[in-house]
């Protein structure tokens, strides 16, 4: 029987992979990153995002690699209100929240917006 520890990395396909950095950056605190050849990664913790840009993705890929098609929960240590308050100075409209949710192993307080591609990100603290 095969069992999964964790999501190492997660592909996004996107249209402009330096506004996404600069958003990722900005907004997150991700670092952007280049690796084997010239490729670019956002590391977070112990996780990355790989970028593939729209209509050069790299080998292998999605069926239908399309930028704005994710929606993905990322947790944070940082009080949600101070989340709040950072997206706002950072004119980042939050699009719901802060409202409860079920995670992976536990109730999450989240809010969510939208990046330059419109995928949905959802920050989220756990509450237990």
């Amino acid at each position: 029987m095969i069992s999964i520890d964790r999501i190492d990395h997660v592909v996004l396909t996107v249209r402009n992979i330096a506004a996404t950095c600069a958003f990722y950056q900005r907004v997150l605190g991700m670092e952007a990153v280049t690796f084997a050849g010239g490729r670019t990664a956002l590391n977070f913790g112990r996780q990355k995002f790989n970028l593939h840009e729209a209509g050069h993705e790299f080998e292998p890929k999605a069926q239908t690699p399309t930028p704005g098609s994710a929606d993905f929960c990322l947790i944070t240590n940082v009080r949600l209100a101070d989340v709040v308050a950072h997206l706002e100075r950072e004119h980042v409209t939050i699009i719901d929240g802060p409202v409860e949710r079920t995670g992976a192993i536990g109730r999450l307080l989240s809010v969510y917006f939208r990046d330059p591609d419109r995928n949905l990100v959802e920050v989220s603290n756990y509450l237990d």
